[in-house]
């Protein structure tokens, strides 16, 4: 009798639905974190809140190292539907305390301290979430498409930063900042709430890549230690890869609104739009490189958009800089971000290519979560605090120029695509 499969817009939906939902809580924190500063942390002055807040949203990252290989260990021995089902539970607790604890007027210190709490709990599950996700989209992929596949995570991504600066646009044209404050500002929480059941429902339904039951099967276990030893360039590629897109995620995209109103005295309202047009090119592009890399090569076509990435980030955001307009906004990331959506299309299936299926997700949380935690979860903090010790307003643009240089670096130490064809035919000849 032959055998059951899923669905592939199950296999793609259930990948994405946890990393989307990370990426909508952690975009939606970072966009409203001038409000969350008044609520939680309202009488240490605006500045210092601020820094609070940022600070609590970094407080999580401090746990994805952890989550990350804790989840990644046991995504490679207990299977890709395992950790996705767990990482799910995780993220759900994490937005129910998000949903329903008291601001610091009701309940002084102890409010700050359960947001804390939420955050190392998120910090946990999305440890895992990116390194298990992207292992079974790119072993569930045909053979020829691992591209394309990998790349609807990043799509997942994008599509996440669009509703959570979509949400941002609608909050701030439908309430006063008082009416936010009184706690209008939990709507987006809720939303991710009610989402996260039909994740787990989903995730439920899945069965395991062909690949991994393979891998678990035959290949014998690796410890952490001897992944660490026995593949080097595979953990500085990646780690140089991650480095570059988390440079650009939490500066470029997330920190954006907060960044333009602060420094150029954009309103919120039109930095949301500005970020939306440029999200819906990101959103576009990403798919499309994805495919690309499928025929030209993963390094070709993110090299191809991180150059010119890097070349115009500093000059587009110079001109916003001198010409403060919406127009000039709309303009500059728009074209910033069809070509950071180029070099992401290929990203995800990049760094899960360059590890064997049997220490897949364990090798990628490593790296990923560690990279995330140094240059991402304080990412925001230190711009921040950069723009006021130097003076320069346009410091996260220079952090994330810096990032992109070390991206080009990452590309080329990725191996080719048929070496990786390569290696995983000498796995499978080592283990049949």
């Amino acid at each position: 009798m032959e055998k059951k499969t899923t669905p592939r817009w199950l296999q793609l939906t259930a990948a994405i639905v946890g990393n989307a939902l990370e990426w909508y809580d952690f975009g939606v924190f970072a966009y409203l974190a001038v409000i969350i500063s008044k609520v939680f942390f309202p009488s240490v002055g605006e500045h210092t809140g601020l820094l609070l807040t940022l600070a609590t949203f970094g407080v999580g990252f401090v746990m994805r190292p952890l989550g990350g290989i804790a989840i990644g260990i046991y995504a490679d021995r207990r299977g890709r539907k395992a950790a996705l089902q767990l990482i799910i539970g995780l993220m759900t607790v994490s937005l129910l305390l998000m949903v329903f604890t008291p601001s610091y007027n009701s309940i002084g210190v102890a409010a700050p301290l359960l947001i804390v709490l939420a955050r190392l709990m998120q910090g946990l599950a999305t440890g895992g979430e990116f390194a298990s996700a992207t292992a079974y989209l790119v072993e569930a992929a045909p053979a020829g498409r691992k591209g394309i596949y990998g790349a609807w995570q990043m799509f997942g991504q994008g599509l996440a930063n669009l509703a959570g600066a979509l949400t941002g646009f609608v909050l701030t044209s439908m309430f006063s900042e008082q009416e936010l404050l009184n706690g209008m500002w939990r709507v987006p929480f809720v939303v991710g709430l009610l989402i996260a059941p039909l994740g787990w429902w989903i995730r439920r339904h899945l069965e395991e890549p062909e690949e991994s039951l393979e891998a678990r099967a035959n290949a014998e276990k690796t410890s952490l230690r001897a992944t660490l030893v026995k593949y080097p360039r595979a953990i500085a590629a990646n780690l140089s890869l991650t480095t570059c897109a988390t440079a650009s995620a939490y500066t470029f995209i997330i920190y954006m609104p907060t960044f333009v109103s602060r420094q150029f005295h954009i309103s919120f309202h039109d930095a949301f739009m500005a970020q939306a047009v440029g999200l819906l090119g990101l959103i576009v592009s990403v798919p499309v490189a994805g495919a690309l890399s499928d025929r030209y090569g993963r390094r070709a076509v993110m090299l191809t958009s991180l150059v010119p990435y890097a070349a115009f980030i500093y000059p587009l955001f110079s001109w916003v800089q001198s010409v403060p307009t919406l127009t000039t906004l709309v303009i500059a990331y728009t074209v910033l971000s069809v070509f950071l959506g180029g070099f992401l299309g290929p990203f995800s299936t990049a760094l899960g290519e360059q590890f064997p299926t049997n220490v897949r997700s364990s090798g990628l949380a490593i790296c990923y979560n560690l990279a995330v935690m140094i240059f991402g979860g304080f990412a925001q903090f230190i711009v921040t605090w950069l723009i006021q010790w130097t003076g320069l307003a346009l410091a996260p643009v220079l952090y994330t120029l810096a990032g992109s240089v070390v991206g080009v670096i990452g590309c080329m130490l990725i191996l080719p695509s048929e070496k990786v064809r390569r290696r995983i035919g000498v796995m499978r000849s080592e283990t049949a």
